[in-house]
């Protein structure tokens, strides 16, 4: 029965993006008719190559538009969701309804489905398959039997609760690609769907005009001085080339932070460049060992206010 889910989400899903990808993987497991699966979270991150965010956010957006179904009376292996296909469900209770009035009828020749055809109510689920398929219903629920303790089964965290409604407002077909979360499992980190194009270093990010005007209106232009305005710039370049790439709004707010902290030239101390020899970059072929000792030094060299 997985292939008829499946070929449902090719030809009649309107989901894209990673919630296309977590609909096929659990069209994936559905094992009879009644087009229920099990799988948690963490399942579901490793099939799609996705993040936790992303998977959940797929999965809201799935249950909003009706093509998912989340049953919350049941619980598979490991305390995992279990969700329903609703669309497959109708189209196969119609195909058996079709085939109970006519043996011989081939499944092609079925009437397609319409918006008319319901899918079978929840309350007509056959518990004795599902627990053969390792679904049970929750021990708190109306009836049937306590879930046993199966052995073997992979192990997932306890499913987590869904993103509220208000950060349900994207359309149902999701985004080509969600964003991803740094802080995510390994798996997200290769295929991270954020464009590389959007980071830059420190030495290559150019001062925008917002910090500019920033730097005028809050009167760090008058006190350094255009000159000093440059030699600050430099040096924060200088202890920032080792970072790595940020987009231009986080290097745009540290550049700003740095500036406000950077003291007024002074004749007893006119260098604010304070790298190890005056020098406002580092000498050409310096070692790693070099640079991160130039910014040591010139971290030791930087005033602290305390003059």
């Amino acid at each position: 029965m997985s292939g008829q889910a499946r070929k449902w989400v090719w030809e009649s899903s309107a989901s894209r993006g990673t919630a296309r990808l977590v609909l096929l993987s659990l069209a994936d497991r559905i094992p009879d008719a009644q087009c229920v699966a099990y799988a948690s979270v963490t399942e579901l991150m490793e099939r799609t190559n996705a993040s936790r965010n992303a998977v959940r956010n797929s999965l809201a957006l799935l249950e909003d538009a009706g093509e998912l179904e989340i049953l919350n009376d049941y619980e598979g292996p490991q305390h995992s969701t279990v969700y329903r296909m609703p669309r497959p469900a109708a189209w196969l209770a119609k195909v058996t309804a079709a085939q109970k009035a006519d043996p011989e009828l081939p499944i092609e020749d079925v009437e397609p489905l319409t918006d008319n055809d319901p899918a079978p109510a929840l309350e007509d689920l056959d518990e004795e398959r599902l627990r053969k398929h390792r679904i049970w219903r929750k021990a708190a629920s109306e009836s049937g039997p306590r879930r046993q303790d199966l052995t073997g089964s992979k192990s997932a965290p306890p499913r987590q609760n869904l993103p509220p409604p208000w950060g349900r407002n994207r359309p149902p077909s999701g985004s080509e690609t969600d964003p991803q979360n740094c802080s995510e499992p390994k798996v997200n980190r290769r295929y991270s769907s954020s464009s590389a194009a959007d980071l830059t270093s420190a030495t290559n990010w150019q001062v925008d005009d917002a910090s500019l005007s920033w730097a005028q209106q809050q009167g760090h232009l008058a006190r350094l001085g255009e000159q000093g305005l440059q030699a600050a710039d430099a040096k924060w370049r200088h202890h920032r080339a080792a970072w790595s790439a940020r987009p231009a709004a986080s290097w745009a707010a540290d550049w700003r932070s740095w500036i406000a902290r950077e003291h007024s030239p002074t004749p007893q101390r006119p260098n604010l460049y304070a790298l190890p020899g005056g020098s406002p970059v580092p000498q050409a072929g310096m070692t790693k060992a070099d640079l991160y000792m130039a910014a040591l030094l010139a971290a030791v060299d930087e005033p602290t206010g305390t003059e």
